[in-house]
């Protein structure tokens, strides 16, 4: 087996990653923001083609991407030839969802010899096994409420869309589109109270069929911090599919917001 190389993005995933595999090579792109220190080798998403040559002379076998990437600005001015052949597929894909986008990504790495490893194959504890994390069992309505955000995913992940759903006293308040769950949860927060109930969930989980190597969904201490905020009262989790970042902190969160936190089977 060659070495892992650590594609970063965004966030403390990286970092955490780097912690636990200390001989793996860090790569970070041009214009990311990133928390790795100054031994990670800065990359272009226009040189394609110089990236897949550095992994391999450092003896590369095995690629995770970890971290929060939004969709670049690229310069076609400033591709190079690997990039150029790549150009039409990635263009085309751009135009779906992320999902389709990042499946292409992958099968690039693929085809480059790479192995590609979900973040939760590293390090297992980032997800969690189904029970009670956090507070009670749901009631009855927050059940129902879950019930209904989960038929709300399941329905929507055919187009693509979605990996997180409000719903409250059985009325959807949002769903996760492109901007992601800060957006979700600010959203909601900002609903007119005549609207609301009080109470609702939200439901992470991850569209059906997604490959869980690259943007597996993932909430920490801040999505627990924006969910109590909303005026929620409960967040359920696909059990093993979401990532659970900064574990501790985000449970204590939840405690002391009073926020129901459970991890299930969807």
């Amino acid at each position: 087996m060659g070495r892992l190389a650590i594609l970063a993005g965004g966030g403390n995933l990286p970092r955490r990653l780097a912690a636990l595999c200390p001989d793996a090579v860090q790569i970070t792109f041009k214009g990311v923001t990133h928390g790795l220190g100054g031994s990670a080798q800065e990359q272009s998403y226009e040189k394609m083609g110089a990236l897949f040559a550095a992994l391999k002379s450092q003896g590369v076998s095995e690629v995770v991407m970890a971290g929060a990437m939004s969709r670049p600005d690229l310069d076609p001015a400033a591709f190079d030839d690997t990039m150029k052949a790549l150009a039409p597929r990635l263009m085309a894909a751009m135009s779906q969802g992320d999902d389709a986008l990042l499946r292409l990504v992958i099968a690039i790495f693929e085809e480059q010899g790479f192995a590609v490893r979900g973040a939760h194959e590293i390090d297992p504890s980032l997800t969690a096994a189904a029970g009670c994390l956090s507070g009670n069992a749901l009631d009855a309505r927050a059940r129902a409420d879950a019930d209904r955000a989960i038929d709300i995913l399941t329905a929507l992940g055919p187009l693509d869309v979605g990996q997180g759903a409000v719903v409250e006293n059985g009325l959807c308040l949002g769903i996760e589109t492109l901007q992601g769950t800060d957006a979700l949860l600010g959203f909601v927060a900002n609903t007119p109270k005549h609207l609301r109930k009080g109470g609702g969930v939200f439901v992470k989980a991850p569209k059906r069929g997604q490959d869980l190597r690259v943007d597996m969904p993932t909430i920490g201490p801040d999505t627990v911090k924006a969910a109590a905020s909303s005026g929620l009262s409960g967040i359920v989790l696909a059990a093993r599919s979401v990532i659970l970042l900064e574990r501790e902190e985000t449970l204590k969160c939840a405690e002391a917001h009073g926020i129901t936190l459970i991890a299930q089977e969807i």
